[in-house]
């Protein structure tokens, strides 16, 4: 059940609304369900609806006349509640319903029970699935309604009645959300045949431009050269960034003139000083950094992602919550390098996952430093068009994503959890996608049978718990021809599964050949030395000061939104 409160300060209009069915023809039946003494009129039993209408007002209205003509009556007098019943829950009685607005009252101190001096109210069901209460904010004793932390109270409440009554359990957030967008902006994008808000849309512009800049200066710009956006930056008389206004070009209000949006009206984390502390904590990359072995990034990024699962597994919640954060940014960076084909579904991705990206937990961000530098550096080199990086890529992403999943389980986060698992669905999609063409170029290169036969040994003897689900994966032929490749390099095939399946447990993998292919082709490549070798050596190289690198070309996201187990 999810409960929505909001104050007013008319009684008859809340009242004409609710018991209205010419304009709203959804609504059936309006009638009172529960009331604070249990005989207040009912408009909807009525069959004189305007004069019982009037009556009822004025009962409601009563301590609020008396309280105004001492000077005591707040100029927001009228309390209003909807609570709503989850689509799959069964329909539930009026008495049900007259108790659940009991309880509602009683926990938000509207009308605490066995006080003699609580607020009236009444609770009006005009649809099978929800009801709504209305009450007049001033008690017996003509002071104002003691309703502190309604909304949470409420909420509290509606837990316990979903598990009494055996209803769905609604995923509670944290107020981390980003602000959802109102009626009346969801209105304005229906009427212009857009998908989604402008709120939306902006949201996923500015969280792209994040995902692609260095610096704060390098953010603003961007932001300026977006096509389809109109953008203002604020500067200190020094020439620092103060902060940002962005909107939606052909987005106007009743004057003509453009809606603006702050970052923090995007999301809590879009602001200018959560941004400015995010680029802030990107690790500065030197031209040695860049060249040492000519690693390449997309390895480098791969390989810190594949450290994510474990740092989840610490008991640092601060920087597990850091590197949740910055691998929200890869995402929202993918749909810059994907294949068309693919960017829909990683901007969905995207979309999703950066919900499960904020907790009450604040995050170090210095603690992801290295992905987020690492990231970035992808932007300046493409993976190459046989797909191969960007498969390996995702395989990493899913497991990051099941064990966030998890990580938020054990905390509790519950709509971090609905959106790592949307987040997950849409993931798996694209990997499935971007792995048919390199698995099958991989596949044309398989042995002879009787090297299949030695590597299948090799499979049982690494992973006996695993290997009739590897043997078993269409994906098998790929991983044979992978560890012929490495043997016929010089490497031991029995020592690469070995740290192949030491990097992490096969029991999530949807399709374990593949996951065994990806791993075994990094460290066979050279590309792949141990992650705590990777990252002390690009700790090692980064002075501090060093001034950051710069993509070498950044085309600005448009802005439009993107929108099984592995």
């Amino acid at each position: 059940m999810i409960a929505k409160i909001s104050s007013g300060k008319s009684t008859a209009g809340l009242i004409w609304y609710l018991f209205d069915t010419k304009k709203a023809k959804d609504r059936t039946d309006p009638h009172l369900v529960a009331s604070w003494d249990g005989f207040a009129p009912d408009p909807g039993r009525a069959e004189d609806f305007d004069a019982t209408k009037k009556l009822l007002v004025a009962d409601l209205d009563l301590r609020v006349k008396q309280a105004r003509r001492l000077g005591r009556a707040p100029e927001q007098y009228v309390w209003h509640c909807s609570v709503r019943a989850a689509p799959e829950d069964r329909e539930l009685t009026d008495d049900e319903w007259a108790e659940v607005a009991r309880r509602v009252v009683h926990a938000t101190g509207i009308a605490p029970e066995g006080d003699p001096d609580g607020c009236h109210w009444v609770a009006v069901r005009h649809a099978p699935d929800h009801i709504h209460i209305a009450a007049t904010k001033v008690r017996g004793d003509l002071s104002a309604a003691r309703h502190w932390n309604d909304y949470r109270n409420a909420d509290r409440e509606l837990v316990a009645v979903e598990k009494e009554y055996g209803l769905h359990q609604v995923a509670r957030g944290d107020r981390t959300a980003a602000k959802r967008p109102t009626r009346a902006e969801q209105e304005k994008a229906r009427r212009r045949g857009r998908g989604t808000t402008a709120r939306e849309q902006l949201r996923t512009t500015v969280r792209t431009a994040v995902a692609a800049a260095s610096t704060i200066e390098e953010f603003a710009h961007l932001l300026s050269q977006i096509d389809g956006v109109l953008t203002q930056v604020v500067y200190f008389p020094s020439g620092d960034v103060r902060g940002y206004k962005i909107a939606l070009k052909g987005d106007t209000n009743a004057q003509g003139d453009p809606v603006w949006f702050s970052g923090s009206e995007l999301a809590p984390d879009l602001s200018f000083p959560k941004i400015r502390e995010r680029l802030d904590a990107i690790e500065p990359a030197t031209d040695q950094q860049l060249n040492w072995d000519r690693p390449d990034p997309w390895h480098q990024t791969i390989t810190m992602i594949e450290l994510i699962p474990h740092r989840l597994d610490q008991a640092d919640d601060e920087a597990s919550q850091a590197h949740l954060h910055a691998f929200g940014e890869v995402l929202d960076a993918l749909p810059l390098l994907a294949p068309r084909q693919l960017q829909s579904q990683l901007r969905d991705a995207a979309s999703a996952f950066e919900r499960a990206t904020r907790s009450r937990i604040r995050a170090e961000q210095h603690q992801a430093r290295a992905l987020r530098s690492a990231a970035r550096a992808t932007l300046r080199e493409p993976p190459p068009k046989d797909g191969a990086l960007l498969a390996m890529l995702l395989d990493a992403a899913v497991l990051v994503v099941i064990a966030a999943v998890r990580w938020h389980q054990l905390r509790h986060h519950d709509q971090q959890v609905e959106a790592a698992r949307q987040a997950l669905l849409h993931i798996q999609i694209a990997y499935d996608q971007a792995a048919v063409a390199p698995l099958a170029a991989l596949s044309q290169g398989r042995p002879s049978q009787q090297i299949v036969d030695r590597h299948i040994h090799r499979v049982r003897r690494a992973v006996p718990s695993q290997a009739e689900r590897v043997l078993a994966d269409p994906a098998f032929d790929a991983l044979v021809a992978v560890l012929s490749g490495a043997e016929a390099a010089g490497h031991d095939p029995d020592q690469l599964l070995r740290q192949a399946t030491d990097q992490r447990a096969l029991d999530d993998a949807r399709h374990p050949a593949r996951v065994l292919t990806w791993r075994v082709q990094r460290l066979s490549t050279g590309q792949a030395s141990s992650s705590r070798d990777r990252v002390a050596r690009v700790r090692s190289t980064v002075k501090p000061g060093s001034a950051p690198a710069r993509p070498a070309e950044f085309t600005p996201p448009q802005p439009s939104v993107p929108g099984r187990r592995r």
